[in-house]
């Protein structure tokens, strides 16, 4: 099993991870609304791709008219035969600019609906200003970061909420990409990290297994994998104490690896980053906005919660 404290993975900046991680969780609603607001499922929709096509196209639009294998290797915890159920055939449709240009737009919609007039505030325009300079700070580490790359060169939309929903999405794919390296360190399969996950307790096991495809077999033939590293226990699995520190050391290391894009911004800068879009997350939440009863690709349990 790979060491994930080997000096490779030590963060590369002098800013605390714990401080990325911060600026990023606090923000991440901002960014993550969009895979479950109507606004979305309906352009979609109207460009000839309803869910589950729409979730798959609109997070893989950036890459150009890929099909399958791209997207199961870089999202990565996802059934390969849902995917293949929707793609390539969504590009016989749509086209991915299309796509691109329905989701920023429903971006833009679903903000402007929770945030109301905050949507044209100097706070704001602020949020949107660092988090720009995060993101494009990131651009400098593209290296075994396929998913950040493509979006990284997206263009810039000219609005301030609709910057900051960009720069958002950046950075949860240049995040996103360093966790798929953590996890496959640890010797993870996509199917394995979200067992593990279902096993903090942190998410309900139905919304994991629904939501991405995978069935009552499959997720238990991953749960006896997992049970037979130790990393599992129970009849209704909970992690063991070789699990916790698992998903710690990935956690970790997800972090240390999120670090360069933060960097530009440094401790303050983080900080304030993460002052500014608490109200605006909150605000989210409190509209509705995250409500996974219309996550893609199939209804599933309530477990959004109120960012702190």
């Amino acid at each position: 099993m790979a060491d994930l404290a080997h000096p490779g993975w030590q963060n590369p900046t002098a800013l605390e991870p714990a401080l990325v991680r911060r600026a990023w969780r606090v923000t991440e609603p901002l960014h993550a609304m969009i895979y479950f607001v109507p606004e979305a499922h309906e352009r979609y929709a109207a460009l000839g791709i309803p869910e589950p096509a729409g979730y798959f196209a609109s997070r893989a639009a950036a890459m150009g008219p890929v099909g399958p294998g791209p997207v199961v290797a870089t999202f990565f915890n996802f059934n390969p035969d849902l995917v293949a159920r929707v793609l390539p055939a969504a590009w016989e449709r749509t086209t991915p600019a299309a796509v691109l240009a329905a989701r920023l737009e429903a971006a833009g919609a679903a903000l402007a609906r929770a945030l109301g007039d905050a949507v044209h505030g100097p706070e704001l325009a602020e949020a949107a200003d660092l988090a720009r300079r995060a993101a494009e700070s990131a651009a400098a580490h593209p290296e075994g970061r396929p998913l950040f790359a493509a979006h990284a060169a997206l263009p810039w939309p000219e609005q301030p909420h609709l910057i900051l929903w960009q720069a958002q999405t950046v950075l949860r794919e240049f995040r996103g990409d360093g966790h798929v390296a953590a996890l496959l360190l640890a010797g993870l399969t996509g199917l394995e990290a979200l067992v593990l996950h279902a096993a903090s307790g942190e998410v309900a096991v139905r919304f994991l297994r629904r939501t991405r495809g995978w069935s009552g077999e499959q997720w238990a033939d991953a749960v006896e994998r997992l049970r037979g590293r130790g990393l599992i226990e129970g009849d209704e699995p909970t992690l063991t104490e070789s699990g916790r520190a698992q998903r710690a050391r990935i956690e970790a290391a997800t972090d240390r690896l999120a670090t360069p894009a933060y960097a530009v911004l440094g401790a303050d800068g983080c900080a304030r980053l993460a002052e500014l879009t608490r109200p605006m997350s909150r605000a989210v939440v409190d509209a509705g906005l995250l409500n996974v009863d219309n996550a893609v690709p199939q209804r599933a349990d309530r477990v959004a919660s109120r960012p702190s």
